[in-house]
């Protein structure tokens, strides 16, 4: 496929880029050999082979969601550095 230089303009308007003339120029030659590789690709035989879904053959084994106690709350607010009855204190951080 050839890449002209309204291609290389429709493309930027799309992907909201801007380019200097000298740098599109670079940008055309790039376009060109991703293509040309693409089009290498598309000579490789690949009848018989399936596609890939996943790119390993691992399972992911997750734990069971089993329910357990946690701490309660006047247990989780006995160790903070400033508390109130209900709530942990912090420095205010956000200035209006």
């Amino acid at each position: 496929m050839k890449i002209t230089d309204q291609k290389i303009k429709e493309l930027s308007h799309l992907a909201k880029l801007s380019f200097k003339s000298e740098d599109q120029s670079k940008i055309k030659s790039e376009l060109e050999q991703i293509l040309n590789f693409c089009e290498k690709l598309n000579e490789l035989d690949t009848d018989g082979i399936e596609p890939l879904v996943y790119m390993s053959d691992r399972t992911n084994h997750l734990r069971p969601d089993v329910v357990k106690p946690s701490l309660n709350k006047s247990d989780a607010l006995k160790n903070a550095p400033d508390a109130d009855s209900d709530y942990f204190r912090v420095p205010k951080v956000i200035k209006k």
